[in-house]
């Protein structure tokens, strides 16, 4: 019998601050399991009401919060990139599975994306990218490992506890 585990919102929580505390508008988040990630951002999101948007090719743009909230006609990428460099208000974009190679058009909207934006905060997060992708971008998106820290164990040190 498999029992699934409830997704981490602490684990989510310090990536999705990591995330915002970031100084680029694009970031790629490296390791780590981006199903279990989706996971707790849903849950993030439904508890706090952030705006976290989650996009693959299959399903275009929806909301986390409402998994039934769809932005209409996103399947292809640059109709997603396009929504989210219009959006004037706060949101962290996840983009999942992109279909390589990428255009010219959605390469410059990427690369337009990355510049941070002044007044609102809003983020790009490139999930599973290819080597190949991360190389094209270059230098303009950040990198974050997404992998959750390894929990440390308690040492006795000098009569004290140390972490």
């Amino acid at each position: 019998m498999t029992t699934l585990m409830a997704p981490d919102p602490v684990a989510g929580s310090e990536i999705l601050e990591r995330i915002l505390a970031a100084a680029g508008g694009l970031l790629v988040l490296e390791g780590g399991d981006s199903a279990v990630l989706v996971e707790q951002f849903r849950a993030i999101a439904r508890h706090s009401g952030q705006s976290i948007y989650l996009w693959q090719p299959d399903t275009g743009m929806g909301n986390l919060r409402e998994a039934h909230a769809r932005v209409p006609d996103s399947q292809r990428l640059g109709n997603a990139l396009r929504y989210i460099q219009q959006s004037q208000h706060f949101g962290v974009y996840l983009l999942s599975r992109f279909p390589l190679p990428l255009s010219t058009a959605d390469g410059n909207l990427l690369r337009q994306l990355a510049r941070a934006p002044a007044g609102h905060v809003r983020r790009v997060v490139l999930l599973d990218a290819a080597p190949s992708l991360v190389a094209s971008l270059g230098d303009v998106a950040v990198r974050l490992n997404g992998a959750p820290k390894a929990a440390q164990r308690p040492r006795l040190r000098d009569g004290r506890w140390l972490l």
